[in-house]
């Protein structure tokens, strides 16, 4: 029991080794989104971070990932969160998440995306087609094509007399 317990933590450890500032951002992001829902009441912990892809363009990087979490035996808010038994056989959610960072200020978020609920439940059809178009959403801010559109422009400036 303890040896396949010891090898996940070993396996957490070495992702995290290898994943970027930034990666690591966004898997401390998912989580606290994660842990911010109502309906959400026993503290996760990474168990493992799946697809993650890092790109960079002319108006910042685009960090998306998929993050395996596990219930562990403490309430998300419990004061003391460092020795935190991981519970077998529970709930395992996962989160996808997609966030592009501003190339002047790495600090600043430009645009956003989530989604966290159960496995199978991400595999669905229309769900992965939705987080695609979402992620590429994401991707796409900051580029100066969406930054001169303004809500109703096209639509007003075709009823203007000539």
């Amino acid at each position: 029991m303890r040896l396949p317990l010891a090898l996940c933590l070993g396996l957490v450890a070495l992702a995290a080794a290898s994943q970027s500032p930034l990666q690591r951002r966004v898997v401390k992001e998912a989580l606290d989104y994660f842990h911010g829902r109502s309906n959400v009441h026993f503290l996760f912990k990474e168990q493992a971070v799946e697809g993650a892809v890092e790109r960079e363009d002319s108006s910042g990087t685009f960090v998306q990932l998929r993050v395996n979490l596990v219930q562990t035996a403490c309430s998300k808010r419990a004061p003391r969160r460092q020795n935190c038994r991981v519970l077998e056989n529970r709930r395992k959610p996962t989160c996808l998440a997609c966030y592009k960072f501003d190339s002047s200020d790495v600090s600043k978020v430009l645009d956003k995306y989530h989604n966290c609920g159960p496995s199978h439940h991400l595999a669905v059809k229309e769900i992965k087609h939705r987080d695609e178009a979402e992620c590429r959403a994401v991707e796409e801010a900051g580029r100066g094509g969406d930054a001169l559109y303004l809500p109703g422009m096209y639509a007003f400036s075709k009823g203007l007399p000539a």
